[in-house]
Order: structure tokens, then C-alpha cells, then sequence
């Protein structure tokens, strides 16, 4: 049982290891992406001078190559509806993302990458595996192993 007197516990647990894990993590794909020669530079700048957050990272990490409806981004982003929509709305404005019909339904609209959105997403890719292989080095190939098993178990349950 865990002492009352003794709140070590609140530093060291393991959501919050994660949480300083995600973002060290997610610090790290920002900063490989505002260096990638590849990245259109108004980006490129814009992750350099820490404008671009983790936040705008969800729609990297989960628009569709050929694009998504906002309900299903936010869904798959855990956000409410507004939130990724103001996201999406920076993102447009930045020239990530666009808008567009969707052929499925003539109601609705579709959040789709421009050309600059899909450099980004191939940056992102590309910084992902860096930083992924900067952590294997970091802790070792046995323990990246482990903690990835466990985390996708996890995750999955």
C-alpha cells in the first residue's frame, strides 16, 4: 500500500512515463521535420519556430492518403469534432490540407493532403523512423522490443 505522506508515486507512475515518453518522442519528429530539405519551407519554418505542435501531428498521424471526413479524423485523432476542425482550419491555412467533396456522400466534405501536405507526410514518416531508431539506440534492441510488444498489447486490450 502506498503511504499517503508519500506522493513519489504521482511522478513516477506509468501514465505519467508515457505521457513524457509521447512527448519527448513527438519534440523529437518536429524537429527532424522543420530540418528535412524535403519539407516545403513555409513548413519547414513554421515546425522550426515551434508552431507546428504535437496537436497538428494528429492529422498527419491519421488523415487517410486519400483523405477522411472530419468526424473520422477526430475519432481516430480521440478529439472532439471543433477541436479537429480548428486544426484542420490551421492546417488549410498553412496549405497542409484542403477540403473537398465527398464522392460517397454529396452532403458531406473531405479533409484531403495537398501536394506541400504529402511532402509533410513523408517527412513525417521519415522522422518517424529516425526518432524510432534513435530510441532503439538509446535503450538497446532487446528493451525497444519489449516495450513495443507491451505497448501495442496494451494498446489493443
Amino acid at each position: 500500500m502506498i503511504s499517503a505522506l508519500n506522493d513519489d508515486w504521482r511522478q513516477t507512475h506509468l501514465g505519467r512515463l508515457l505521457g513524457h515518453a509521447l512527448r519527448r518522442f513527438d519534440e523529437r519528429v518536429l524537429a527532424l521535420m522543420a530540418h528535412d530539405v524535403d519539407v516545403p519551407l513555409a513548413l519547414s519554418n513554421l515546425a522550426a519556430r515551434q508552431q507546428v505542435s504535437a496537436a497538428h501531428v494528429h492529422i498527419t498521424r491519421h488523415l487517410a492518403r486519400d483523405g477522411s471526413r472530419l468526424t473520422e479524423l477526430a475519432q481516430r485523432a480521440g478529439m472532439t469534432k471543433q477541436a479537429m476542425g480548428t486544426l484542420v482550419d490551421q492546417c488549410e491555412a498553412w496549405g497542409l490540407v484542403t477540403r473537398g467533396p465527398d464522392p460517397l456522400d454529396a452532403r458531406a466534405r473531405r479533409v484531403l493532403f495537398t501536394a506541400d501536405g504529402l511532402a509533410w507526410h513523408e517527412a513525417f514518416r521519415k522522422a518517424v523512423a529516425q526518432a524510432e531508431s534513435e530510441f532503439r539506440a538509446s535503450v538497446g534492441d532487446d528493451i525497444a522490443t519489449v516495450v513495443t510488444i507491451g505497448l501495442e498489447t496494451y494498446a489493443a486490450a
